[in-house]
């Protein structure tokens, strides 16, 4: 018996692909009842913000294979099969090996990592021509328990003025979840240390603004009540879900852009889905359009890095997946250490 299949054309700069669609009834979110053919459809609707967003760009898919209450793995390598006008780019990890990852230019790409069974979108900081230099300075806004958006929210509005008395231009999207992410285009002079360290110098400059709401502490014994400012979310291949990507929670959440206004107004992350969104963006617009004219230097940032180091602030830890870093302390929970 043959499967249940389908095509959808999907338009793009090369001209209508038709692309096959294989279980497009499967459901992915049970909870909302959300299926395969679905998710296709949200693609193609939001294609050119998604692209704007992610496109040029080597990404990691996180895929599945059953629904989205099931377990999903990692694909950074474009998998066997991928049609021949899919681009990829060599890209380096932490561990000094390098590996293509795919690259999406047009919205039949985005269509086929969903027949893959790809729900969430993970597309580095830097572009493909020149990956090893991010062109984005990202900062993950992450609530602790007690804290929740409206803290994350004051947090925001605190780091976009610390990022405006450096030079950049901070544009803000809900993580889809309880988060906000923070992004400011930056020019792609500086590579992933740096810019984790400048990160790290506009992270400690809030904390000192704000020690009782924000905190850079990577030990979660350390945080209390506050929001963590994940730097580590700058280091070399971490990512972090890219805006317009639907998350793998079961309201089918998708991680989305919005104005500051509209965060100081109060948003509900929860308001944007996969069948909300493509609306969204017919009525409101792309939040994010021009982004990457607003590109900014590190200067002002990589200065106060400096300068904390002068007065004894040195690095902090990297996430467990890297080798040791030079500086960087003991990579050990404070109350292990203290009981060792």
């Amino acid at each position: 018996m043959a499967s249940e299949a389908t095509t959808v054309d999907v338009p793009g700069p090369h001209g209508v692909r038709t692309m096959r669609v294989s279980s497009p009834s499967r459901v992915l979110w049970p909870e909302a009842g959300i299926t395969k053919l679905d998710l296709v459809h949200y693609f193609v609707q939001v294609a050119d913000a998604f692209l704007a967003a992610n496109g040029d760009r080597p990404v990691s898919l996180q895929r599945f294979g059953g629904d989205v209450t099931g377990d999903s793995y990692f694909s950074k390598n474009p998998p066997k099969g991928a049609p021949e006008w899919l681009r990829s780019v060599v890209v380096t990890y932490p561990s000094a090996r390098a590996h293509p990852q795919l690259v999406l230019d047009e919205p039949a790409g985005i269509v086929w990592a969903a027949q893959m069974n790809t729900v969430v979108f993970h597309a580095w900081p830097s572009r493909a021509d020149a990956s090893d230099n991010p062109d984005q300075l990202r900062i993950d806004l992450d609530p602790q328990p007690g804290t929740a958006l409206a803290e994350a929210t004051r947090a925001a509005s605190g780091m976009r003025e610390v990022l405006a008395e450096a030079g950049l231009t901070a544009f803000v999207k809900t993580s889809g979840n309880r988060g906000l992410h923070l992004y400011a285009p930056i020019r792609p002079e500086w590579e992933f240390l740096d810019v984790r360290h400048a990160v790290i110098a506009a992270a400690r400059e809030l904390e000192r603004r704000r020690p009782e709401e924000v905190t850079t502490a990577w030990w979660k014994e350390l945080r209390g009540e506050r929001i963590f400012l994940d730097y580590n979310q700058a280091a070399r291949d971490r990512t972090i879900a890219g805006a317009y990507s639907p998350r793998a929670l079961p309201t089918a959440t998708v991680s989305c852009p919005v104005t500051w206004d509209e965060l100081e107004a109060g948003v509900d992350p929860g308001a944007f889905t996969v069948l909300t969104v493509p609306q969204r963006l017919a009525t409101v617009g792309d939040p994010w359009t021009g982004m990457r004219d607003a590109a900014g230097g590190l200067e002002t940032l990589l200065g106060w890095w400096e300068r904390d180091l002068a007065n004894g602030e040195g690095e902090l830890p990297f996430p467990p997946d890297y080798p040791k870093m030079p500086g960087e302390p003991p990579r050990v929970q404070p109350s292990r250490a203290r009981s060792s």
